[in-house]
């Protein structure tokens, strides 16, 4: 048997834009994908904080340092610049490996431009840094 747990999780992305005629996904600025373990093209579940709506779509890269999240095609219509939103991915795995798995979470501030805090498998960090651009 195999059980779906949290994969990686970025915590209150500032949306930065949203692009109706697109044809769909969730731009994320590439060097955060890669500080929370996101693959390009990854299925994600997004749930916008500030208007409570939650949808599916996978994951797209923006350039690395631009604090770029934004909502394109349909998902446009779930929020807009300045909504904050919680970005998750799963994994299956068996329920030993779940036992023992911690999932990478960043928790973001300053419009995206700052890391306040991050948990994985490395531990956790309360000490804010700022993203290079």
């Amino acid at each position: 048997m195999t059980i779906e747990v949290l994969k990686s999780k970025i915590l209150r992305a500032e949306v930065t834009e949203a692009e109706a005629d697109y044809e769909g996904s969730l731009a994320i600025d590439s060097s955060l994908m890669e500080r929370c373990g996101l693959m390009p093209y990854e299925k994600i579940l997004i749930g916008n904080i500030t208007n409570g709506e939650r949808l599916e779509t996978y994951a797209i890269e923006a350039p690395a340092g631009s604090g770029t999240f934004a909502l394109n095609g349909a998902a446009a219509h779930r929020g807009k610049p300045g909504d904050l939103l919680v970005i998750m991915s799963f994994a299956s795995m068996d329920a030993e490996e779940a036992r023992k798995w911690k999932p990478r979470v960043i928790v973001l501030g300053d419009h995206n431009r700052t890391i306040l805090k991050t948990r994985g498998p490395e531990g956790e960090s309360g000490e804010p840094f700022k993203i290079a651009s």
